[in-house]
């Protein structure tokens, strides 16, 4: 019998590189990971391979790469912050494409971001795009995902926004919250990206899901499942960051940059694309209604301790729907 095909998944250990990996092995798959946390706990029981990123030696990033037919890359930092940044983050990505096409990788699927532009005066986005300009003129084989906003047992943003829903007297939103998003289940994220790791055509694809709401709207439909319907206050965006800024400090993370609130108001998590995935969000709140936001997910905790697993929100009662 011939050995599987080697694929690798950076980040396997974290959020949409571990629902990628499961996929992966579920269809035979021999797969590795590329990782700054080769200690974090997981639930892989050692079916996986990982290696360090090697970022700084080309050449031992080359070389872990070698044998690997499908690359799919999730590494990429949310925001600026004394330990990591953009700039970095975009240099290191080129450095990963680099190494690819040198170990003869023979496709790469990559996740981006919706509307990414090499003139945005954001850096989240106009990095991205500097980034898929690159991989569409590197000549390996490419598939580019544009995901809005994702969620799954051990997101961040929508778990927070029903942590804060729970705790709070009110809930502030940024200016009139008519700025729109498409959240996407990270495992029909991981699906999309697994069934355009077989093809070997050149895709870009919104990997959008089946509802679209406005930022008010979402507000709403989680404090509606979760039973904290709380008074919702529109406010000026500077107020909302330093408001956020400040609960920050109480919960030692960073909860929401001002790039991350101009990118919501500008609409720039909204497409008019057709779904990629098929798991409705209200479908699967509902399903978590009673763990989700009970505890705080906190970014900056995740960056720090590099062995304990990301928390999942605990199962709703019938979690399954939608896999």
């Amino acid at each position: 019998m011939h050995d599987p095909e080697l694929h690798i998944v950076t980040g396997a250990y974290g959020f949409s590189g571990k629902y990628i990996a499961s996929r992966l092995l579920q269809q035979g798959c021999r797969v590795a990971t590329l990782t700054n946390s080769l200690d974090r706990e997981n639930s892989f029981g050692g079916k996986i391979e990982a290696h360090p990123f090697h970022f700084d030696d080309p050449e031992a990033l080359a070389e872990s790469l070698k044998g690997c037919r499908v690359l799919y890359n999730t590494y990429w930092v949310r925001f600026n912050h004394k330990d990591f940044k953009h700039s970095v983050a975009v240099s290191n990505t080129l450095k990963l494409f680099s190494a690819a096409q040198k170990a003869g990788v023979e496709r790469i699927v990559h996740i981006s971001i919706t509307n990414p532009s090499a003139d945005s005066a954001l850096e989240y986005f106009r990095g991205k795009a500097q980034l898929e300009q690159v991989l569409i003129h590197s000549g390996v084989s490419y598939t580019i995902l544009r995901p809005a906003v994702l969620f799954g047992e051990e997101d961040i943003l929508i778990n927070n926004i029903a942590w804060m829903l729970r705790h709070l007297p009110l809930f502030g939103i940024f200016g009139d919250g008519q700025y729109r998003l498409q959240p996407i289940y990270v495992d029909d994220l991981a699906q999309l990206a697994v069934e355009q790791g077989r093809s070997n055509i050149n895709n870009t694809i919104d990997a959008i899901g089946p509802e679209t709401f406005t930022y008010l709207e979402l507000v709403q439909t989680i404090g509606k499942v979760i039973g904290k319907k709380r008074p919702i206050l529109s406010v000026a965006p500077a107020i909302g960051y330093w408001a956020g800024w400040l609960l920050g400090k109480l919960v030692k993370d960073i909860i929401i940059t001002r790039e991350e609130i101009e990118g919501l108001m500008r609409n720039l998590l909204y497409t008019p694309a057709a779904p990629a995935g098929k798991t409705r969000f209200t479908d699967w709140a509902q399903d978590h209604a009673d763990a989700l936001g009970q505890h705080y997910a906190g970014e900056l905790a995740r960056r720090r301790d590099r062995t304990a697993a990301y928390k999942k929100i605990m199962r709703g009662k019938t979690s399954e729907r939608g896999r």
